[in-house]
């Protein structure tokens, strides 16, 4: 049973991956939207852009699939004539990043350590029993300015702070805080699509993802604007939300497995059964269970697929 639901998790994994790599990006629409102050979110494929705006030019934040660069800057011009002054990744994987190389011939880019490093020589994402390989990027597509907990760009009369959150959904997270604007952009420590993928073969933990939210909600105002790294704008009460399930999923699997509980027992059981509305596409509420699994048992197995 157990190799079974592995391969059934590493099957899916890589259909998603393969998806996103054929998917067809010329009817892929950029969609613009005014959040606050000088921030607007972009949404295409990928993960969600945010992008602080006015007379000093434009601040960055990820910037999805090489594919679609010229769309965003074309959605970007859309707005303002300006020039890109910087772009932030979030994180490594590639859905926020492939258009790091078109970029970065305007401006700098700029990351927590760990993305860089991860970029240079390549990773593996997974979850303990799905895997996938992100190939090494090339070296225009490398942040050249890097920082190990926080950095601040001030630009537009705004204070975009870089904030360093260590093993959440990786080990190289920043999330984005637009000071004066009252609004934050949570890469991928947040996302509205069900339950989150955190990717424990890049040192992410479901515990550092907690600490992470619970973290932000706490330190901004109830009327903050919240960026999610994939989904619609959100609001302080869903992160809240999404941290609560976070906290609940985990304690249930934890107390199963001081029970004594075998992941296939608490399959059988089907102890998430509560929380399946946040089983999705991406991750089933079985590919949730073996994420809490893997990560509170600390077990990494699953074969390696790569796909060129």
């Amino acid at each position: 049973m157990r190799k079974f639901m592995n391969a059934i998790g590493l099957w899916f994994f890589a259909a998603t991956t393969l998806m996103a790599q054929n998917q067809d990006y010329s009817k892929v629409e950029i969609k613009v939207t005014k959040v606050a102050g000088t921030v607007y979110m972009l949404q295409g494929a990928g993960g969600n852009i945010a992008a602080s705006i006015g007379e000093d030019g434009i601040v960055v934040v990820d910037d999805q699939f090489a594919p679609l660069a010229a769309k965003i800057e074309a959605a970007l011009r859309g707005v303002t004539d300006k020039p890109v002054r910087f772009i932030i990744n979030t994180h490594y994987h590639i859905d926020h990043t492939g258009g790091n190389a078109w970029f970065q011939k305007q401006a700098p880019i700029i990351a927590h350590d760990n993305v860089r490093k991860r970029l240079e020589q390549g990773s593996v994402a997974g979850n303990g029993s799905t895997k996938d390989v992100q190939a090494p990027a090339s070296g225009d597509a490398l942040p050249i300015l890097t920082f190990d907990h926080d950095v601040t760009v001030h630009l537009n009369g705004e204070d975009i702070r870089a904030l360093h959150f260590p093993s959440g959904h990786t080990d190289g997270d920043s999330i984005i805080f637009f000071l004066k604007s009252n609004v934050v952009h949570m890469g991928d420590d947040f996302v509205t699509y069900g339950f989150p993928f955190v990717d424990l073969e890049s040192g992410g933990s479901v515990q550092g993802m907690i600490t992470a939210t619970d973290e932000v909600a706490a330190a901004l105002p109830p009327d903050a604007k919240v960026i999610p790294g994939h989904g619609p704008l959100s609001s302080l009460d869903e992160l809240r939300q999404f941290t609560k399930m976070l906290k609940d999923t985990q304690r249930l699997v934890q107390a199963g497995i001081k029970q004594g509980k075998s992941l296939e027992q608490m399959q059988k059981e089907n102890i998430l059964g509560p929380w399946q509305k946040y089983s999705g596409e991406f991750v089933t509420s079985e590919q949730w269970l073996i994420t809490l699994y893997n990560d509170l048992t600390g077990n990494k197995s699953g074969e390696l697929i790569k796909h060129n």
